[in-house]
């Protein structure tokens, strides 16, 4: 047999690591690693892939670094990207998921995407039925439902687009979800492999399980494995996930979202592996057997417990000597099979930039393609929503800057720097994201100086006599007059505070 093709992981800074060495229990070559650093990084990146021979790249692009990697893909082209960055179009944006479901004939709700705000609210005002899930199109692929709200009629819709001021405006038809659920189907080489019902939380609607909802196992249909197995084929995807909604009234199912970025327990990420193993050894070693519904006896065990289990295995199912038949694995329906090729051609035709109202900022940077935002972010201010829209961002870290909120005024985003998961690489990926945060001294009190990192309570205290002297400061000069600061000082003070009449 011809030597195994060297695998290399894709890494990116401060994103979460899908695959690891582990996943591939028994492959016996050296398996490479290769880490994107945000900013400028295309050149070095290339560069090291070529140095280290690597056949097959494994990791998901998130959604700010996916233009960038289409241009990296095509600097190597003898570099099989796993999934394919034809794949991975949908991970970019809810508008990308709805051209994709589109050009294949896949059952979605009802769904209108503008780029003319006027249009938008003349939609909601005449024609839209309600309710209307309006979500944001652009963001990092973790953020959950945190930027997916229901309107209950036009006042609603409009008030929304006007605080969140989302481009474009996608929108959908509200579906009547069976059991008020939806249903996340996981797939590995086309076939189902897991499958659960989301349900919303006490007095919610939104359905994801990290804000309070709880999931079921069983009496999964048919008809939503069998839409998720027609999605994956389309996308031609190793591995895919669906979000699928059932009508209630009509029991046809629509598929929400679909990903190759999506959550998953370890021993899925092993499915995954050894099937991409049986793939690129071109089958020396062996595809994995799930059966079809295996997944209602795994959810019996404590998630607690799931979440360590590593490496379960099946072996297939063979009938009795006595000639019983029961086909206990259910395999007539799907069965694991390896993806086709994807193609330039797969990818369905898109919203052409120049079209949009802020095209000059998305035709600005070639280097590196960043989601455009509409309003900066004032850490002061920002509530969790704005802060999980700041890339590579995890929920449970953005707590932790809402937790810094409480204590501390934040006048310069290098504040951050008190917590120990950033760092000064992490923070300048969002330095575009803020405005400008620093304190209007005239606006000034002990209780509001003594919050601001470098003042204590004896120079707050000798500011505000300053301040109370002149009545108001007009200059960050007049800081230069007050006995105890120097220049270093006054150099800290001065990117910590500005001067604003009221």
């Amino acid at each position: 047999m011809k030597k195994l093709p060297t695998i290399g992981f894709l890494y990116m800074d401060y994103v979460l690591r899908f695959f690891d060495y582990s996943n591939f229990k028994g492959w016996p070559e050296k398996i490479e690693e290769v880490t994107y650093h945000w900013k400028n990084d295309k050149e070095r990146f290339i560069k090291e892939v070529k140095r280290k021979k690597i056949n097959i790249l494994i990791g998901n692009i998130p959604a700010t670094a996916y233009d960038t990697f289409v241009q990296i893909s095509k600097e190597l082209p003898n570099v099989r990207f796993v999934p394919s960055l034809e794949t991975q179009f949908p991970n970019k944006s809810k508008e990308n998921v709805t051209l994709f479901c589109k050009k294949y004939d896949l059952a979605i709700p009802k769904t209108e995407i503008f780029y003319d705000e006027k249009k938008a609210f003349e939609y909601f005002s005449k024609k839209a039925s309600y309710p209307q899930i309006v979500k944001k199109s652009y963001g990092p692929s973790n953020y959950g439902g945190y930027f997916v709200h229901k309107v209950d009629n036009a006042k609603e819709a409009i008030a929304l687009m006007k605080e969140k001021k989302y481009s474009p405006v996608y929108t959908q038809n509200g579906i009547d979800l069976k059991y008020s659920g939806d249903l996340r189907v996981m797939l590995i080489g086309h076939k189902p492999i897991c499958a659960f019902w989301r349900f919303s939380g006490e007095g919610e609607w939104i359905t994801n399980t990290s804000q309070g909802g709880s999931m079921s196992y069983e009496n999964v249909p048919m008809s939503s494995l069998e839409l998720a197995v027609k999605a994956s084929k389309a996308a031609k995807a190793e591995y895919w996930a669906c979000d699928i909604a059932i009508d209630a009234k009509t029991d046809e199912p629509y598929i929400l979202e679909c990903a190759t970025a999506f959550a998953a327990f370890p021993y899925i990420r092993d499915w995954i592996c050894q099937y991409l193993m049986w793939d690129f050894s071109q089958g020396k070693f062996p595809k994995p057997h799930v059966p079809l519904f295996s997944w209602e006896e795994l959810g019996k065990i404590d998630p607690n417990l799931l979440r360590t289990m590593r490496h379960i295995g099946f072996s297939a199912y063979k009938p009795s000597a006595d000639g019983e038949w029961f086909i206990n694995d259910k395999e007539d329906n799907f069965d694991m099979e390896r993806t086709k090729e994807s193609l330039q051609s797969d990818l369905p035709a898109s919203i052409k930039p120049e079209n949009l109202p802020i095209a000059k900022e998305l035709l600005k940077s070639t280097k590196e393609t960043k989601e455009v935002s509409f309003s900066k972010i004032n850490l002061n201010t920002a509530n969790l929503t704005d802060i999980m829209t700041l890339y590579a961002m995890e929920e449970d870290l953005a707590i932790e800057i809402l937790e810094y909120q409480k204590d501390n005024i934040i006048t310069d985003p290098s504040d951050l720097l008190d917590l120990e998961a950033i760092d000064t690489q992490l923070i300048s990926t969002w330095n575009d994201d803020f405005e400008d945060m620093r304190f209007n001294l005239n606006d000034a009190s002990k209780q509001s100086l003594t919050k601001i990192k470098g003042i204590g309570s004896k120079l707050a205290t000798i500011i505000l006599n300053e301040k109370e002297k002149l009545g108001k400061f007009t200059s960050l000069n007049d800081l230069k007059n007050i006995v105890g600061i120097g220049k270093n000082k006054f150099t800290e003070l001065k990117s910590r505070f500005k001067i604003e009449d009221k």
